[in-house]
Order: C-alpha cells, then structure tokens, then sequence
C-alpha cells in the first residue's frame, strides 16, 4: 500500500496560504536568505548554470536562488504564490542594480509560463513544502527546455537536522507535554529521502536525476538569532509553538541560548548542520 509520501498529493493542516507567507516576508529577508546563500552558490555550481542562460526559480521566497543566479549573468524570473516576498526580491534587485531580473507573484501548481521556455528550472526550500508536489513538479519540467535541467534543494532527514533537534528540545523542556512531530511528517519533510526525491523527479518526465548529499550550516550567536531563523523559515515553526504563553517563548529562547553557548566556537558563534538534498534532472 503507498504511503502519503509515496503519493506525493497531501491534504496537510500545515500547508499555509500566501498570507501567511506574507507575514513572514519581511523577517525571512532579513534573518532566513542570508544564511542560504553559500547553499545556494553551490547547487547553481552543480547545475552548471551560466551567464545568458533563462533560469526560472519557483516558490523563490525573497530570492535566495534567484538572487545569486542573477549575480552570474542569468536572465532571472523569480516566482512565488506571496505578493510580500516578490516585493522584497524586486527590493534587492533594484538595490543591487541586477540586469536581466524579474519578480512575478504565481502558483508553483500552474506556472504562467510557456512550455520549454528555461534553460535551468529550480527551487530552493520552495517546492518541498507543497501539498501537490508531483503537480509542481510536473510543472517545473513542462517550462524548462528539451536539453534543460531541473534543480530542486529540499532537507534531507528530519533526525539528523541539529536545528530541529535543537529546537525540539527546547520545546520539549519548557512544555513536557509537546507530543513532538507527528509520525507521518510535516510537508518540509515529505523528500528527506534521496530515493523518494529521485523517483518523484523521474516521475515528472526527467532523465539521468541524481542527488547530491550536502548541507546547509546556518550560525547562530543567541537563541533570539536561532529563533527568528526558525520562526521566519516557513509557517509551521510558528504552528509548533502557538499555544506557548509568552514566558514559555521567552524561556525557550534562553535554553536555545544555553545550547548554543554550548557549541559555540572562539567567534561566539555556534554553526549547525543540516543535511540537504540537491536533486538535478535533464529534461
């Protein structure tokens, strides 16, 4: 019998509207896409993307692929289903004086975008957390070039990610009555499996897919730090801790920082590991 995984379609409460993306815009620019930019650089290298070639990011958030493939000398079109996050991409395009950029506000389940219109088609922590993945996915192919690659950046295995371990027992220490995370996982999850990220890329009409093991490795030099980076990332952190009171929250933080304090090196800074999966496909 399939699992929900193995399905790739999920009705999950956790998947939010663009409102709720919206609200988060504004920190996830400030304190998420700076710490993802060296993952970035590196999956755009494994790509092989270059100067001139069209390259499409889709549920871009404020840039943090779409950013760095500009720098290179690609004709950028950033996507994603929240008008705030757009808005700060077209910010810092403007800000950076990036020729050949552009924001678009659009559904990664029905791409606004003419068939075999890319050369590269990727997406950083975006499309792993849809509900109709293979729906996305198959649209991330239909818009790339015969010839084209597709990337797709996602978490690798929620038990090895310090960052939620750390911030599970956090939780778990100032509310012992925390369930933890469900058995069938929330949606960032959903391809922390190599094989099953693979096989849904083969799905989607890709050829010769790999997936490369590597990962991000966010620092953090306070609890607040870690957790505004945690909070802004995406919705659901904020679902997790919804029913803290305020001296819960703030006493959460203060155990993130002992934590922290723990791990960190000479610079008072403690860097985490994440495993990620950087999967790439020709079309």
């Amino acid at each position: 019998m399939p699992t929900k995984q193995d399905a790739g379609t999920r009705t999950d409460p956790h998947a939010a509207p663009p409102e709720a993306w919206d609200a988060l815009a504004a920190g996830y620019d400030r304190y998420v896409a700076p710490q993802e930019a060296a993952l970035a650089d590196e999956a755009l290298r494994l790509v092989g993307l270059k100067a001139g070639e069209r390259f499409l990011d889709v549920a871009a958030g404020t840039g943090g692929l779409s950013l760095p493939a500009a720098r290179l000398g690609a004709e950028v079109l950033a996507t994603d289903w929240s008008p705030a996050m757009i808005e700060r991409f077209e910010a810092r395009v403007r800000d950076e004086g990036l020729p050949n950029a552009e924001g678009r506000v659009m559904d990664c389940h029905a791409l606004d975008v003419s068939d075999n219109s890319f050369d590269v088609t990727g997406s950083q922590f975006g499309v792993m957390l849809v509900p109709d993945q293979p729906r996305a996915l198959r649209e991330m192919v239909r818009v790339t070039k015969p010839g084209g690659r597709v990337l797709v950046i996602a978490y690798g295995s929620p038990a090895e990610l310090e960052f939620l371990q750390f911030f599970i027992s956090a939780l778990e220490a100032v509310a012992p009555d925390f369930p933890g995370l469900p058995d069938d996982p929330p949606l960032e999850f959903q391809v922390s499996d190599p094989e099953v990220l693979r096989q849904r890329l083969t799905n989607a009409g890709l050829k010769e897919v790999r997936v490369e093991r590597t990962a991000e490795r966010p620092a953090f030099g306070s609890g607040q730090e870690m957790w505004d980076w945690v909070l802004y990332g995406n919705p659901i952190p904020g679902i997790l801790v919804a029913d803290l009171t305020e001296d819960q929250q703030a006493r959460l933080r203060q155990v993130l920082d002992g934590m922290l304090r723990e791990r960190s090196g000479a610079n008072g800074r403690a860097v985490l590991t994440n495993p990620v999966n950087i999967a790439i496909g020709t079309k």
